[in-house]
């Protein structure tokens, strides 16, 4: 039996990591404790053939799924159900929506259920990678197996125990009821004799009906930690304390790709409660998840080590990236979208279509970089000794942080523990765990004391792994009846792939797929094209990733061409769209399909009509506003997810833009949690708002200029909007696959916004952020 994730006595789930035969030979446990089988791994390949069919979803991600309920439940003698979270809490409810899916078809009672947290193990777990809007679409079925299964050997207990037919009893709300008699008997008493028994086979089980949901699409489950989080209770990452623990803060490269000259630590030691200042190696481009290096500086509290840190004189070789400059790199990129790029999708002749048209429409849309910037920052501390080491981290990414630090430290990949905290927010940044290998970098230079570090908002800012930077050209050509005859997109911005590969300067399949190639526009004549953009600094993942960027040109640019077109936008865009019909996405370049099998999520038109007309409707499409205010529209599909949003703004006489009103239509299809959902849309409205009107990293002299929230700035309370209308639609039935929710609800907002100050005051806003852009209106 392993160790108990928890160092409480008393407070711990123990799971036994061990085949199921020897399992039930060596098994004398007095809870129903469970452990796992192992499916192969899986992975989708565009070069699939019939022998090997390609793989998507859950299988083609790093070791799959699992759906063992040996590894998720545990049932004490008093009744008490443990459910294992294996992904990573961020807000986002899946420590809530996952438990909840195995109590359900457990019928287990949701007040007498406990949640703990998976360390990193996915041999164990399945997949852990909390990133993608996928947790729940990924394991919805999965964990409704868990249950199910555990249901089942609960209920076989219970049978042998009255020495009655299986089929006359049935678990009910944390007991088993024999149906002839109405005798029941509790779990608790049942868990011993369950654990005994094999697991049921897999098309053996019997699913509930959504007729028979208890907590799935009800929206009434409290949230599991919701009590600890408001009380102060919760632990962060940056919370941790263990005994004996020291706190560090480092100094690192400004310029991406810098290294160390020299350093005078003697006026960082004179600081009372420094300890030591240690030398960290760097990792030159591409970094991939490594430490950027530098020197760090250990101290007995975290303001010590800050003003250690602070006292330190330091030289360093800006290297490579030292002339990189926000406003000349724009012109870089205008001037590369303006040549022919190279092209990723055509159909028809484009450069016949523009010549012949009537009229012929081209702007140009520029998105500038973003920090992630997450309210808690990185924070993970790490332990070392006995030849293993320990670690407790706010981190997305469980397994690729035992991973990584298992290779700094050149130990077996067993020898390493990841303890997963709640994260105080993560969009994608908390899945690139430099912070934590820093920490057990720090803790071996210690001799294997427990060391915290700690990044200050600075750090956070100045040293991300950024949202790409991106410029893109539209240019399109309509008949004289306004009809839209050809569509030119090129697309121009560093990938994400030069933090893997040196010299990468075209977009993966993967930001292709995120609005650019995948428009379902009804145009004969179409062409997409790449340039490229060398990369200057770290790029990474971030909350909805390039559909940002894509959505606040395509969906900016389909309203101007409906005014060019003298058209409304909405039935302007929704004849674009063309009608209801099922695209295969591959027909549209897009074998990617955010990993999703493009027969079970074609890209659905109809569903993407729906939710415009419905975010129309509500919203009151088409009435009429005071001057100064207006009503903008934007739609778009990501993360298999169909989003669109009208946003009412007011702009006064001295440029304040305020926004009175967002309604936002969403169809992910089956709500496994409606009450998360909403308030992951809400959350995505308020962040949308923010990187359309403040949100921009800039850089100069190769370093990222903006230092704290006073210049990267979050919308506060009186920038926001004042009314969040979130419009869910109904799936058919949980047949439907699930969509993504975490991430769908922010690439629309900036469009509409701007979208709607132009109906408010005549002026297009094709740069982000919007800012200062409307004093002069």
């Amino acid at each position: 039996m392993n160790r108990p994730f928890s160092d409480h006595p008393g407070d711990a789930l123990s799971i036994v990591n061990v085949s199921r035969r020897e399992f039930l030979k060596t098994s004398a446990l007095t809870g129903f404790v469970l452990a796992a089988g192992f499916p192969a791994l899986l992975k989708a390949d565009e070069t699939a053939s019939p022998q090997t069919p390609a793989k998507y979803g859950a299988d083609a991600m790093p070791h799959g799924w699992i759906d063992d309920p040996l590894v998720f439940v545990a049932i004490a003698a008093d009744g008490t159900v443990t459910i294992v979270c294996h992904r990573s809490e961020m807000g986002q409810g899946v420590r809530t929506s996952l438990p909840m899916v195995v109590a359900d078809e457990l019928e287990a009672d949701w007040a007498r259920v406990r949640v703990e947290q998976a360390p990193g193990d996915e041999v164990r777990f399945g997949n852990q990678d909390t990133d993608g809007s996928r947790s729940t679409r990924h394991f919805f079925l999965p964990m409704r197996r868990v249950g199910a299964a555990a249901r089942r050997m609960l209920e076989a207990a219970a049978a042998a125990k009255w020495r009655v037919p299986i089929e006359e009893v049935r678990a009910e709300l944390h007991q088993v009821k024999h149906l002839p008699s109405g005798k029941t008997v509790g779990y608790g008493e049942l868990a011993k004799a369950a654990a005994k028994l094999p697991v049921p086979e897999r098309d053996t089980l019997r699913l509930k009906a959504p007729a028979e949901f208890r907590y799935i699409g009800k929206g009434q489950s409290d949230i599991y930690d919701g009590a600890d989080i408001v009380s102060g209770k919760a632990q962060y990452g940056i919370d941790i304390r263990l005994k004996g623990m020291l706190y560090a803060v480092i100094a690192r490269p400004p310029v991406f790709g810098g290294r160390l000259k020299s350093y005078d630590a003697s006026a960082a030691l004179n600081v009372k409660g420094v300890v030591k200042v240690v030398e960290l190696p760097g990792s030159p481009p591409p970094a991939e998840f490594n430490p950027l290096g530098g020197v760090a500086v250990i101290a007995t509290n975290t303001w010590a080590a800050i003003q250690g840190r602070a006292a330190l004189k330091i030289e360093w070789d800006a290297g490579p990236h030292a002339g990189y400059d926000s406003s000349a790199y724009q012109a870089e990129l205008e001037a590369a979208a303006r040549q022919p790029a190279k092209v990723v999708r055509q159909q028809g002749d484009v450069g016949a279509a523009l010549n012949s048209a009537a009229k012929r429409v081209e702007a140009e849309y520029y998105v500038p970089h973003l920090a992630q910037a997450p309210m808690e920052p990185p924070a993970a501390t790490a332990r070392i000794g006995n030849g293993r080491c320990e670690v407790w981290a706010c981190t997305q990414a469980p397994q690729l942080s035992r991973e990584k630090v298992a290779k700094w430290l050149k130990l077996p990949e067993d020898k390493v523990t990841v303890h997963v905290t709640l994260l105080g927010g993560g969009f994608g940044r908390k899945s690139m765990p430099d912070y934590v290998i820093e920490a057990a970098l720090l803790s071996q230079a210690m001799a294997g004391k427990p060391v915290k570090v700690t990044w200050t908002r600075e750090d956070d800012l100045h040293h991300s792994y950024y949202h790409t930077v991106t410029l893109d050209r539209l240019e399109a050509g309509l008949s004289a009846e306004g009809k839209p005859l050809s569509w030119l997109h090129r697309s121009a911005s560093p990938s994400i792939s030069s933090t893997f590969v040196a010299g990468s300067k075209l977009p993966m399949p993967v930001e292709l797929g995120m609005g650019v190639i995948n428009v379902p526009f009804a145009i004969e004549h179409l062409r997409i094209e790449t340039a490229e953009a060398e990369a200057h600094t770290r790029i990474g993942w971030f909350r909805s990733v390039s559909n940002i960027p894509h959505a606040f040109a395509v969906q900016s640019f389909v309203a101007e061409l409906a005014a060019a077109a003298g058209q409304d936008h909405r039935d302007f865009l929704l004849a674009l769209i063309g009608p209801p019909r099922k695209i295969d996405p591959r027909g549209l370049g897009d074998h990617w399909n955010h990993g999703e099998s493009p027969e079970r999520y074609p890209i659905d038109t109809g569903r993407l009509r729906r939710v415009i007309e419905t975010a129309t409707r509500e919203a009151g499409w088409g009435r009429t506003l005071p001057k100064g205010q207006g009503l903008g529209l934007a739609a778009h599909y990501s993360f298999v997810t169909y989003v669109a949003v009208v946003a009412e703004v007011a702009v006064g006489a001295d440029g304040k833009l305020s926004i009175p009103r967002i309604d936002i239509a969403v169809d992910c299809g089956p709500q496994v949690n409606p009450e998360r959902i909403r308030s992951q849309i809400e959350g995505a409205c308020n962040m949308g708002v923010s990187l359309a009107t403040q949100g921009e990293i800039s850089f100069k002299n190769g370093a990222a200029q903006q230092d704290n929230f006073h210049a990267y700035q979050i919308a506060r309370i009186d920038d926001a909007p004042r009314e969040i209308r979130v419009h869910l639609l109904p799936a058919g039935d949980f047949d439907v696959p699930l969509g993504g929710v975490g991430e769908p609800g922010v690439p629309p907002i900036a469009p509409a916004l701007c979208n709607a100050i132009f109906a408010a005051t005549g002026r297009r806003i094709r740069h982000l952020p919007i800012k200062d852009q409307l004093e002069s209106v």
